[in-house]
């Protein structure tokens, strides 16, 4: 029997590789099972002690992009993620098209009045009887998690403005919670702390099968940092001017001439907008 071969992950711990894990996270993409062997039988080929999780990544991903460029888009799903930066808002108005796409009236970056202060929140969603106050911590790192000081202070504020939410006509019923969503993940004690005070959680993978993930690929309102067939400057140039979704480049595809993608390859990019997307 073969010895196993140790890879250190983003955090630094040092764990076996798992084959099924690196299966598991092809399968998201949605790539033939034939193809995800053929690139599992190349990666294993290539392992060695102490490899990254990051490289191993890299590998499976370069191997997919060139057999399928939306696979590939889907698979980088994560990464896609931490490029919706540096600012963060681009992941709130994520978060704010989400929840809109399940049902919430939404509203992104507003100042809202508290019993003591006011506070600036990320994301107001009010659907029938339930009204949420959500706080977006974004990462560009995915070894950083979201640890408990962080709903802890969420939902102070949360507090306070629960109170004056309460004062006003036609709330004396509603469902009032605050919430935390974030593109990493949380540690023990923050999910705990949060079950516990009957918080709002949502990370990359957590509630198990109703993660960021999972919500994303179920709606395919998928991020466009996620498309292979534009180059970061560009993303970079598409955010700043407010458009987060593929979806949004398939609904207005005049805006990749405003930020100067050449003619020549407005095609293929909205070709891979749609079918992320899911629009047929």
């Amino acid at each position: 029997m073969k010895n196993p071969i140790n890879i250190v992950k983003y955090s630094g711990d040092v764990v076996a590789f798992d084959v099924d894990k690196l299966i598991n996270s092809l399968r998201r993409s949605q790539a033939s099972e034939e193809l995800i062997q053929q690139i599992v039988e190349q990666v294993e080929g290539q392992l060695y002690d102490g490899i990254t999780t990051k490289k191993i990544y890299q590998m499976a991903f370069k191997m997919l992009k060139r057999k399928s460029r939306v696979s590939a888009s889907k698979y980088k799903l994560k990464k896609a993620l931490m490029e919706l930066g540096p600012t963060g808002f681009p992941f709130e108005k994520l978060v704010g098209k989400l929840l809109a796409h399940e049902g919430f009236d939404t509203e992104v970056d507003v100042i809202v009045q508290g019993n003591c202060v006011q506070h600036e929140v990320d994301v107001i969603a009010e659907k029938e009887n339930k009204h949420y106050m959500i706080e977006c911590k974004y990462h560009s790192d995915q070894g950083r998690f979201c640890n408990v000081k962080i709903p802890l202070y969420i939902h102070s504020r949360f507090l306070d403005v629960e109170k004056q939410w309460e004062h006003q006509k036609g709330h004396e019923a509603k469902l009032h919670k605050g919430g935390v969503y974030t593109n990493t993940r949380f540690t023990t004690d923050a999910i705990q702390y949060g079950k516990c005070v009957g918080m709002l959680l949502s990370s990359w993978d957590y509630p198990r099968g109703n993660g960021l993930k999972d919500r994303i690929d179920k709606s395919g309102l998928h991020p466009l940092t996620a498309l292979t067939t534009l180059t970061k400057a560009e993303k970079t140039k598409l955010l700043d001017e407010g458009i987060v979704l593929c979806k949004e480049l398939h609904e207005t595809p005049k805006i990749l001439e405003q930020v100067g993608v050449p003619k020549s390859r407005h095609k293929k990019v909205l070709e891979d907008s749609r079918e992320l997307c899911g629009i047929h």
